[in-house]
């Protein structure tokens, strides 16, 4: 996985640092201070190409490349920013002398505003948690269900988590504090294999909801990022996902409905197994999943990536309510910008086609990297409601 990003990442420590070298340092700094602030790009630089070469995956090495990543993120952001200034400072330089001393504090000022704000989100960014409300109104949807509360969690990582258990504990005590009817965990429960569920067992299985908890697998959850010495290897780890799920209490749907009744009304939840556009596997299948269940039936679907909604949802089914995850908004939001947008149409949030929804939650866990800004672990408390009631939220 590592190995994947490391042109990306040689790139980004070393355009912007020499950038700002360049346009900056030599101008204001001696030649000892200049070697002092290559030394920590240099230094990350080796151990990134170390790392990536004789890449594993144990739990150690896990830990040890969230902190590498984590710190050489520390410097590419706030310099990626700030290098674009110090250019401009030095444009300036020779004809407005003044201008250019004022530029190059602003450059300096971004520099630190967003050393801190990466450093906060590497500390305490990724143990917010969020409840987020979500009202889905429907003509569709019977009366005895009105008012129905159904918690959605995504995206756990596990892996990421090991030693931070707490941050588990907590997500569990929001989750039963909203006291819900249903919760449903809509896939990737871990990074790599199903050996990270060991340490979480004991506070996973303190989740409580009126109907249960149901699930699907996401993309992670297929063990397709860890190198299985055979195949058979890596779907035995896959069942054995399955089955750490299951034994939790969970309800894990592969591409099958689950009936939610109340007196003599009934809902569909129809779980897909995860499907993705390339490279993430694309395993669902609608029409199986939802056989059995009769066509004026309010649906909800777990379906791991949003961008299937477009692509097959919406044209195939006439599914009410879509819940999703995957795109942990790629983990950074600010003044309503996420570079998530970047890749998904839908990546947080509610969005509508006519009277049918998708609702994208941004995870509660990350991948490798135990940080977030902005774009917090979420909670989602989805309440369901019949038309006539209330208005679409």
């Amino acid at each position: 996985m590592l190995l994947r990003i490391l042109i990306l990442l040689v790139l980004l420590l070393t355009l912007p640092a020499w950038a700002i070298d360049r346009c900056e340092l030599r101008w204001r700094w001696s030649g000892r201070a200049r070697l002092l602030f290559a030394l920590p790009h240099i230094s990350l630089l080796i151990a990134l190409i170390y790392m990536a070469w004789g890449e594993s995956y144990s739990a150690q090495a896990d830990y040890w490349k969230g902190m590498l990543i984590g710190t050489a993120l520390c410097l590419i952001v706030p310099e990626t920013l700030a290098a674009p200034i110090f250019a401009l400072a030095a444009r300036l330089r020779r004809r407005h002398r003044q201008l250019s001393l004022w530029t190059s504090r602003v450059g300096w000022c971004v520099g630190g505003f967003f050393l801190l704000a990466m450093l906060f989100g590497f500390t305490l960014g990724y143990r917010q948690i969020q409840v987020k409300e979500f009202t889905y109104t429907s003509a569709r949807l019977p009366k005895a269900f009105d008012g129905y509360r159904i918690v959605q969690i995504s995206d756990l990582h596990l892996g990421t988590l090991r030693g931070r258990e707490g941050v588990v504990e907590n997500v569990v005590h929001e989750i039963n504090a909203c006291e819900p009817d249903l919760v449903v965990f809509t896939g990737d429960l871990v990074n790599y294999h199903a050996d990270e569920v060991e340490a979480f067992r004991d506070i996973l299985s303190g989740i409580r909801a009126t109907d249960g908890i149901i699930s699907v697998m996401g993309n992670h959850d297929y063990a397709q990022y860890f190198r299985w010495p055979t195949s058979a290897d890596s779907l035995a780890d896959i069942r054995r996902l399955q089955e750490e799920q299951r034994n939790l209490g969970w309800h894990l749907l592969l591409n099958e409905s689950h009936i939610v009744r109340r007196n003599n009304d009934s809902i569909a939840i129809i779980g897909v197994e995860n499907d993705g556009r390339p490279p993430f596997p694309a395993r669902a299948d609608l029409k199986r999943a939802q056989q059995g269940v009769d066509s004026t039936t309010f649906k909800v679907l777990l379906s791991h990536d949003p961008t299937h909604w477009r692509r097959a949802v919406l044209p195939q089914t006439n599914i009410d309510l879509t819940l999703s995850g995957h795109t942990h908004g790629m983990q950074f939001q600010m003044g309503g910008f996420s570079p998530a947008a970047w890749i998904y149409d839908e990546w947080g949030g509610p969005y509508y086609d006519g009277q049918r929804a998708l609702y994208v939650n941004l995870g509660t866990g990350e991948v490798l990297i135990p940080f977030r800004l902005g774009a917090w672990a979420e909670l989602t408390l989805i309440t369901l409601r019949t038309e006539k009631n209330n208005n679409q939220e």
